[in-house]
């Protein structure tokens, strides 16, 4: 399978390393904003074509699916443009920054039939997956989750600490994690949504403190915490209070209340939720099928960022 990435930045780079650990699929193409910094990656990783410009990827011969890691600004023009060019795609989280435009993907898919999935990692992380298998097997039910998104990032760095070119947001990005997450865990839908902000950086324009509360349709609640101010470890901690314990999941691993480590290395073939997300993204291609956290799966999501947004809009 012949692969583009789009996006050769730290987690552009993510993808590359899973990539290596999965069979039967080649990277063909490294599209970035800088030619010379989009060789260097394209050698270090053994890609033959690199280019500043995604149409020139999809035009190689026999191109099978493209990754989207660009600016969050970009993802749904050029998802529309990978499925108007015949090729199935993966768009990195988020898929759009409006509603509007997440439709628009949605619809572009459906018209096309082509594979188009949402990066939502969480579902892929072992920790979350083996939260998820106890759901499935009615040993758990979700009473409420409790969840911080911190990060120290005042300046617009990337995950590199590198400069970026574009503007991360709470909102759309990081509260899409959980937002998808708590809906996909629960097996409900939320149809209560809350949100309220802090004041906005004063230059670059977006708010660093963010509340949301969310309700589902059988009761579960969630509480989300967000921050671009927190001086202290950084990432995104789920605390999910079960009606049978209580868990608390840090990226790929998994403890309990008591903060004992819960054994998740057999929970999937990686320990890496990347790597298990490009996984299922490759095989629901082979096998024509609807991959986890595909567009239409996840809509949903970008629905409530909406409502949180005209919300925040009119506060």
């Amino acid at each position: 399978m012949k692969v583009v990435l789009a996006g050769a930045g730290a987690f552009g780079k993510k993808h590359l390393d899973g990539i290596r650990n999965i069979d039967g699929v080649e990277v063909v193409s490294v599209v970035g904003r800088e030619l010379d910094k989009t060789r260097e990656i394209a050698d270090e990783y053994g890609i033959a074509h690199a280019t500043t410009d995604l149409a020139d990827s999809l035009a190689l011969p026999d191109v099978d699916a493209a990754i989207l890691c660009t600016p969050t600004q970009m993802h749904a023009d050029q998802a529309i443009q990978c499925l108007d060019a015949g090729v199935h795609v993966q768009v990195e989280i988020p898929l759009a920054d409006s509603w509007a435009d997440a439709q628009a993907v949605a619809e572009k898919q459906k018209q096309t039939g082509l594979i188009c999935m949402a990066g939502h990692t969480r579902r892929f992380n072992p920790s979350h997956q083996w939260v998820h298998n106890k759901i499935v097997a009615n040993d758990l039910s979700i009473q409420q989750m409790d969840v911080q998104t911190y990060f120290f990032r005042r300046k617009n760095m990337n995950a590199a600490g590198e400069p970026r070119s574009w503007t991360d947001h709470l909102l759309w990005h990081h509260a899409a994690h959980t937002v998808d997450l708590f809906q996909y865990q629960t097996q409900d839908k939320i149809v209560t949504a809350h949100a309220i902000e802090g004041p906005k950086h004063p230059e670059l324009g977006i708010a660093m403190d963010m509340s949301i509360q969310l309700k589902t349709e059988r009761g579960a609640i969630c509480t989300l915490s967000l921050s671009f101010n927190n001086d202290g470890p950084l990432g995104t901690f789920f605390r999910y209070i079960c009606d049978n314990g209580t868990y608390i999941a840090r990226y790929d691993d998994l403890v309990d209340g008591y903060e004992k480590p819960i054994d998740v290395s057999k929970v999937d073939v990686s320990m890496n939720g990347i790597e298990l997300q490009d996984r299922e993204f490759f095989s629901a291609i082979r096998e024509e099928r609807e991959p986890n956290s595909s567009v239409q799966q996840v809509l949903s999501c970008y629905e409530t960022l909406h409502k949180l947004e005209a919300e925040l809009a009119n506060s």
